[in-house]
């Protein structure tokens, strides 16, 4: 069974290396987090194939959010309309501090995840005020022991995704407003999970929310010889991929929500998004830092065939439904026929 090969505190581990990934990326340049260093306990000096493509994931997901933060925004207005984000199985992410720091937080950032891990991410803002001064305030409170934070614009609230009544009762007690624009983040969780977890969390979360935008960030392919041996090493430490043979392409992942009540889905490799999604400017800038030294610049001549297989296995999808008619242009190419529809998702 898949399921044996499956350990839930390894699982949870994925996240501390994520952190580690995220850290080694931040000191080589390559992107900006005053916090993460608060998550990790022991830093590590990733390869630069783990840096380039940690970052190629972090500048995807930083491109699409700022999609949708801008979205519904006319030229006349001043305010900021009111929208929020939901992170599932968010680990140790910093994204609600940055995005304060750079003055453009939505109106509420919820995240969720097992209690193991918003008890360690509680307990860490508790005792670094470079964190809790950010949420603290007349409303606010912070139980290590529940494994909550609870502020007027940031919750951490801990929750079984699989268990879609208690998801959906920790979405009303976080409260969420369900006809705001939504920003649902999932980054190598819900492959975790089995494929009716999965399709159920999927299909809750388009029934659930009219406006929003769903960001999934997970491995394909598992069948050639780089995706058979990318399960073997998974598995190895515990952390089966329960859901990659429900979806295991591009087509796959489109169909996931597409199937499950989403108005239009769109999946692209990480090759492509690279080579076509994420900004020139920044690619230069990371191509040009890790240029200086003759000896990463031989390295990543030696390793590119590894490279372009390890961005083929891992992919972005984005789902969106638009009930408010906000996200016309939303997407990997603005004003472009890139997405699905329904009909031809179906069809062989």
């Amino acid at each position: 069974m898949a399921e044996s090969r499956s350990n839930r505190a390894a699982v949870q581990a994925t996240n501390d290396d994520a952190s580690a990934s995220k850290l080694s990326c931040v000191k080589k340049g390559y992107m900006k987090d005053d916090y993460v260093h608060l998550f990790v306990k022991r830093p590590l000096r990733r390869s630069p194939i783990i840096n380039r493509g940690y970052f190629s994931r972090w500048a995807a997901f930083r491109k699409l959010l700022a999609q949708f933060l801008e979205s519904g925004i006319s030229s006349n207005e001043t305010a900021q309309p009111k929208k929020q984000i939901l992170s599932l199985g968010a680990g140790f992410d910093t994204t609600y501090f940055q995005l304060l720091d750079e003055g453009k937080a939505p109106f509420l950032y919820v995240e969720l995840d097992f209690k193991e891990v918003t008890s360690k991410k509680a307990a860490v803002i508790e005792n670094s005020s470079q964190l809790r001064d950010k949420i603290l305030g007349a409303n606010s409170s912070i139980s290590v022991e529940e494994g909550q934070v609870l502020s007027d614009h940031y919750k951490l609230l801990p929750v079984d995704l699989r268990d879609i009544p208690k998801l959906r009762d920790v979405v009303s007690f976080a409260g969420m407003d369900l006809s705001l624009p939504t920003f649902i983040i999932a980054e190598c969780v819900l492959i975790y999970l089995d494929p009716d977890s999965s399709r159920a969390i999927v299909n809750w979360a388009s029934k659930t929310f009219s406006t929003a935008v769903f960001f999934l960030y997970e491995q394909i392919h598992p069948d050639d010889a780089f995706g058979h041996q990318m399960i073997i090493n998974l598995e190895s430490r515990g952390c089966a991929l329960l859901s990659i043979d429900a979806s295991p392409t591009l087509l796959a992942k489109e169909r996931l929500f597409l199937e499950n009540g989403w108005q239009r889905a769109v999946a692209w490799d990480m090759l492509k998004v690279y080579g076509s999604f994420v900004d020139t400017q920044e690619k230069r800038r990371v191509a040009h830092d890790a240029g200086k030294s003759i000896i990463i610049h031989l390295i990543n001549l030696v390793f590119h065939p590894f490279y372009v297989m390890g961005k083929e296995h891992y992919c972005v999808t984005y789902a969106v439904n638009d009930a408010m008619g906000i996200f016309g242009d939303f997407g990997f190419t603005r004003g472009s026929r890139e997405s699905m529809n329904i009909s031809s998702a179906m069809s062989p």
